[in-house]
């Protein structure tokens, strides 16, 4: 076992952050040096959204989170059946890129 493994973390949940933030899009840009990850809730007729949520990570920890994301994601398709995804359904451009390449989820 490495160092890592043998440590273990207390991570304390706030009860306003355990109710969770909706969103039904995120926006993700980035520089060399951070991913910004902002999450949105857009709502049926109304052409305005707002950031709900901004997350700032590391490029190391932005590829762990995908990597995880992924693991998850195939757990849970192997019990629920696999995600469908909704062609058709409207996209909405970065709203800022940092002056380099920007992403969209």
């Amino acid at each position: 076992m490495n160092r890592e493994e043998n440590q273990s973390i207390s991570i304390e949940l706030p009860e306003e952050v355990a109710e969770g933030t909706y969103s039904n899009l995120a926006v993700i840009s980035h520089s060399s040096s951070e991913f910004v990850m902002d999450f949105i809730r857009m709502m049926p007729g109304v052409d305005k959204a707002k950031v709900k949520s901004r997350v700032v990570m590391s490029p190391e920890h932005a590829k762990r989170l995908l990597l995880t994301l992924d693991e998850n994601i195939r757990r849970y398709e192997s019990v629920q059946g696999q995600i469908k995804l909704h062609d058709g359904e409207p996209t909405m451009p970065p709203p800022m890129t940092f002056n380099g390449p920007a992403g969209e989820a």
